[in-house]
């Protein structure tokens, strides 16, 4: 029998474990702006695998929370059935503004009680991006939070070019951090402004410091897993 290029042949050095990347499932509030982030963060970051969809009803922070309930237990049972549990979803997340939508706290409620993940901004996701430009401007209205960020890029419409905002992102994620600190040592978690967006970015792409640490290295910058490639 002639095996030709299948034939027996001592293995040689062990390929590295590579660990699968991480699914994670982001269900939005807005159909532009907030996709177009996270889509274009996970591409350039190549951590994780995301999955974006968008809530049925906009501007419903309740909408979003059934919407991501409904896909978390899709895959669960797809995972089942399919016998592969790389079907589910390794976390799934919330991504809505508190603006002046109607029951935050009771979408809030049933995130957690259906194990769910929150990224909210109060007032709306631009504050997100302004802090990638710019230190926090205090509190703010959605509609000044948006002519601000347009100072700052005239050509902003609801539309979001990553590498308009990419140099600022380790910024933006220490100026968020500082935000969430201050509101929660004067008991007032979630105020405005406050942004949990960084939480969601640190879970598609960990900080380096988090993943080398596990090896004995520590590297202060942020970015990819040391499976990313470039």
């Amino acid at each position: 029998m002639n095996l030709g290029r299948n034939r027996y042949r001592k293995p040689g050095r062990r390929p590295a474990f590579r660990a699968p990347r991480k699914k994670l499932l982001i269900v939005c509030e807005g159909a532009n702006t907030e996709p177009q982030y996270f889509i274009q963060f996970a591409e350039v970051h190549r951590d994780a695998i995301v999955d974006v969809d968008l809530a049925p009803e906009r501007g419903v922070p309740l909408s979003v929370v059934r919407e991501a309930k409904r896909l978390k237990n899709q895959a669960i049972i797809a995972a089942n059935r399919e016998g592969d549990p790389y079907l589910r979803y390794d976390s799934v997340w919330c991504v809505f503004d508190v603006d002046e939508h109607p029951n935050v706290p009771e979408a809030l409620a049933m995130a957690r009680r259906n194990g769910l993940k929150v990224a909210v901004s109060n007032p709306c996701f631009e504050l997100w991006l302004i802090l990638h430009l710019r230190e926090a401007p205090g509190m703010i209205h959605r509609h000044s939070a948006q002519a601000m960020l347009k100072t700052f890029l005239p050509g902003y419409d609801k539309k979001v070019d990553y590498k308009d905002y990419r140099d600022g992102y380790k910024q933006a994620v220490e100026r968020a951090r500082r935000l969430d600190k201050l509101a929660t040592d004067v008991g007032d978690a979630g105020r405005n402004p406050t942004t949990g967006v960084y939480k969601l970015t640190e879970a598609i792409a960990p900080p380096k410091e988090d993943t080398d640490s596990q090896q004995g290295t520590r590297t202060p910058e942020h970015g990819g897993s040391k499976t990313r490639r470039s």
